[in-house]
């Protein structure tokens, strides 16, 4: 990478640790009606939600927006996602798709939309101001015949779950996308798989939290869970002081299991999934380079090319379990693997200037399904003033507004029977002890 793009990638990352107004510190302790621990997406989605149900809320990060939702492409494609096995995760992928429109009708609502953004996301397609939603389709594509036997298997998999997966020619492929490469094997359609930009929407929901005054940002980090009268009553901060709360959701990811003062017996298997993503502007002889998602298969091996509003693509992502020794290292082979690989697809790929390497952990869990609930208690019942969001996975940029509206309903205490195989004690065993004191205890 040049000294430019060098530059760029460090003022990206200085970016994500400011992506937010935030509060240093506090004289003495905040009471609201919920703490948000976690700055991710998943976290900005559940306090946008609680806050527009009237509730005060405090979001708790140290560097808001800085892990996984930094470094996610941002697809929304529950088709696409599917894998053999996971038909309740389909279910709540389906339904936060479904619920996307409205979430970013929510957003647009607010004050500060840029009018000029929908403009800028081009003919037959559609952009919500400030957080790059586009309900352009998908198209899937394979390099080779065991590619195509491949993602031929797969569409039979999607169809047979009431999925809409249409193939289409190399010939029909290419005329969307004329920068394909003709030596595809096969192309597919998947009209339901649209994306978002999730900088950009953690910087507008941010913004729209701060707008409406019933939301302030922590950049303090979360230690552990305060109890009172065996319920949890909020959050202790690190370097002293504490948020007071009358629900407290967890949503920091991998950090969730590093909490002081979770429940007893609560097991939250969380595990670091790596994955190194691109970003890549398209010199202007070239543009558009696609006007849609492109998810491909080369040689059994996935690769995506998303295309951005303001000229640029996100190549990504591979998926390592290597644990490298500083956490945000980008994989010197992975780079190639992606680049190889998409340009295989695309050829024009080549002549991209590439501004940026990321790699995060995204938190995975023992079935790839994330821990959504309230945590039972011994004595019968659930935790009250507890709730976790946490191990998203691939999925947390798709899986936020359902998860915000889950939080919502557990908050509302009207939680939906069809969410209940995602509760994060269906890793737990049952404490040997009565009550409800947490593993260690915060006082």
């Amino acid at each position: 990478m040049d000294a430019k793009a060098s530059r760029e990638a460090e003022a990206a990352d200085d970016a994500a640790s400011r992506v937010c107004d935030t509060d240093p510190g506090f004289a003495e302790d905040l009471t609201v009606d919920v703490a948000v621990i976690g700055g991710g997406v998943i976290g900005h989605g559940i306090a946008f939600e609680a806050s527009r149900a009237g509730r005060s809320v405090v979001v708790i990060d140290d560097a808001p927006g800085s892990g996984a939702s930094w470094a996610a492409a941002g697809m929304l494609a529950p088709v696409s996602e599917l894998h053999y096995q996971e038909e309740q995760l389909l279910e709540l992928m389906l339904e936060s798709s479904r619920l996307w429109p409205a979430f970013v009708a929510g957003i647009d609502a607010g004050p500060g939309i840029d009018s000029r953004a929908g403009a800028a996301a081009g003919p037959g397609s559609r952009a919500a101001s400030g957080t790059g939603y586009l309900t352009t389709p998908t198209l899937a594509v394979g390099a080779d015949a065991a590619d195509r036997r491949a993602l031929a298997d797969l569409r039979e998999v999607q169809q047979a779950s009431g999925l809409t997966v249409e193939p289409l020619t190399v010939r029909e492929a290419r005329g969307r996308e004329p920068l394909l490469s003709p030596g595809i094997s096969c192309a597919f359609d998947i009209p339901a798989d649209h994306q978002v930009d999730p900088r950009m929407l953690i910087a507008r929901l941010t913004s729209l939290l701060g707008a409406e005054g019933r939301c302030r940002f922590v950049r303090r980090r979360a230690v552990g869970l305060l109890w009172e009268d065996g319920r949890v009553a909020g959050v202790r901060l690190a370097g002293g002081g504490s948020v007071r709360a009358a629900e407290t959701v967890v949503a920091n990811g991998l950090g969730a299991a590093n909490l002081d003062g979770l429940p007893a017996g609560l097991q939250l298997p969380l595990r670091p999934v790596y994955g190194d993503i691109l970003r890549l502007r398209v010199p202007a002889h070239l543009q558009p380079l696609l006007t849609a998602t492109v998810r491909g298969m080369v040689r059994g091996v996935p690769v995506y090319i998303v295309p951005r509003q303001d000229g640029t693509v996100v190549i990504g992502a591979t998926q390592r379990e290597d644990g490298p020794s500083d956490p945000h290292a980008v994989s010197a082979g992975g780079v190639y693997q992606l680049l190889r690989d998409a340009q295989q697809l695309v050829p024009a790929v080549a002549e991209l200037e590439l501004l940026e390497a990321t790699a995060r952990a995204r938190p995975g869990t023992p079935d790839n399904a994330p821990m959504l609930g309230r945590v039972s208690r011994p004595q019968g019942g659930d935790v009250p003033g507890l709730i976790i969001a946490t191990g998203f996975f691939r999925h947390g940029v798709l899986l936020t507004p359902a998860a915000a509206v889950v939080c919502r309903q557990l908050m509302d205490g009207t939680p939906d029977p069809r969410w209940a195989g995602f509760r994060p004690d269906r890793f737990s065993r049952t404490p040997d002890a009565s009550g409800d004191s947490p593993n260690k205890e915060a006082a």
